[in-house]
């Protein structure tokens, strides 16, 4: 018999045995979809952080007072030094010192690196905006920018135009709202935003245009903001936030260079001497994703790991099955053994039907995998993913968790002797 006419005889064999091989293929299953839903929630995680936190573009930065905090698990360390009575202390950090306008506009004077610059701050997260009778839950998001705010953090104008360098001057009452906000107000349509006259948190301000959606992020609207100048934020709601200044260069090859002399030109807005550590953080908005991404690294391992020891489990399961199916059909392995069937022929027949129900519960794991994982992908609204690589790597798996549990058996069927076999009752 050759390669095909055994591989033939093994799905036969295979498919006659229906509840034994949904068994064993449905907890092969398990441990491949468990490693390849967790796999694909984290990819389309991985995406979401992509797009939420690289809008600025690779050949961007921002100059922050601290670090952004991106964390999933775990405690934040804290660095500690002992005194000379025993008595711990905190090590005091550089961080913690809030950008002021002041610094921030000197900064922006003093850069003079060909380069698109732009200053912000962060109002609240609770302001209600009400026009007439119309009014929005108090959760809209109060950002105060420049007339470079919109390009440098991903918005889009739909009606209307952008704050411009007198509205920033002036610190007048004017806004633009995203399009949650103007939809909600406006409902006979959001165009009749533009020059309509709004209140935020009583506050009156004329609306200059009304922004492109952005759709949500983490289950949470992108479009729920309300965007002001930073000079009008800080003088009708001021919050103690810190400013940020963003930088876009027009060339990716320029921003390291673009880097180093805002840090030169910052630390010296800062009056710090050569001998002292910055109490300010530059990063590039694409490394903010690369961090968020890498914080994921441990659900990786633990899906890896709950995986793999749910296959090792199936692999005891699926060489006990196959030693009971060699014991079953003893006697038709030694009737074989006896028309002139060869040790190989037998041994690689129980090979092969291991190999096939590792196989299929792979497919039928990878399947199930990625529609659980992509359960996840329509929460957070991303695009429909597949981590192909995990994929080939669980084919692999799973046909050497078939190769190994049925090794065994098939040496055992192949060892019969024949004569003792038809005996065998």
């Amino acid at each position: 018999m050759n390669f095909r006419d055994i591989f033939s005889l093994a799905f036969r064999t295979v498919r006659s045995n229906k509840l034994r091989t949904g068994l064993t293929v449905s907890i092969i299953a398990f441990g491949i979809m468990a490693l390849i839903g967790i796999i694909t929630a984290i990819k389309a995680m991985n995406q979401k952080f992509t797009e939420s936190f690289s809008t600025m573009g690779a050949n961007a930065f921002t100059v922050r007072y601290k670090e952004r905090n991106i964390r999933f698990g775990g405690d934040n360390n804290q660095q500690v030094k002992l005194s000379r009575k025993g008595k711990r202390k905190e090590k005091k950090s550089s961080l913690g010192k809030i950008i002021t306008k002041n610094e921030a506009e000197f900064f922006v004077q003093r850069y003079t690196f060909p380069a698109l610059k732009s200053i912000s701050i962060f109002g609240n997260r609770n302001n209600i905006v009400a026009h007439e009778t119309r009014k929005t839950s108090p959760n809209v998001l109060l950002f105060g920018g420049d007339e470079s705010y919109l390009q440098l953090n991903g918005f889009t104008l739909l009606y209307g135009r952008n704050l411009n360098r007198q509205d920033v001057l002036s610190g007048r009452n004017v806004c633009l709202l995203g399009y949650d906000v103007a939809k909600k107000l406006f409902k006979e349509g959001v165009e009749r935003a533009v020059n309509a006259v709004v209140r935020l948190n009583n506050v009156p301000y004329r609306v200059l245009g009304v922004l492109d959606s952005r759709g949500s992020s983490f289950g949470f609207s992108r479009d729920n903001v309300i965007i002001s100048t930073y000079t009008n934020v800080d003088r009708n709601f001021p919050s103690g936030f810190s400013f940020v200044i963003g930088v876009m260069t027009s060339d990716l090859l320029k921003v390291t260079e673009a880097m180093g002399e805002a840090e030169g030109i910052f630390r010296a807005v800062r009056k710090l001497n050569i001998t002292e550590d910055n109490n300010f953080v530059i990063d590039r908005s694409d490394s903010v994703a690369e961090k968020a991404m890498n914080s994921l690294r441990f659900l990786t391992v633990s899906a890896t790991v709950i995986g793999l020891i749910t296959l090792i489990g199936a692999a005891i399961g699926l060489m006990n099955i196959m030693l009971v199916a060699v014991s079953e059909r003893t006697r038709e392995v030694g009737l074989v053994k006896a028309i002139g069937g060869k040790k190989k022929m037998v041994s690689r027949q129980f090979l092969f039907e291991a190999i096939i129900i590792s196989v299929m519960g792979a497919l039928f794991g990878i399947v199930l995998g990625v529609m659980v994982g992509n359960l996840f992908s329509v929460v957070l609204n991303t695009g429909f993913v597949v981590p192909w690589n995990w994929v080939i790597y669980g084919v692999v798996i799973c046909t050497l968790v078939g190769l190994l549990a049925g090794l065994y058996p098939a040496l055992k069927a192949g060892k019969l002797n024949p004569i003792d076999a038809l005996r065998y009752e």
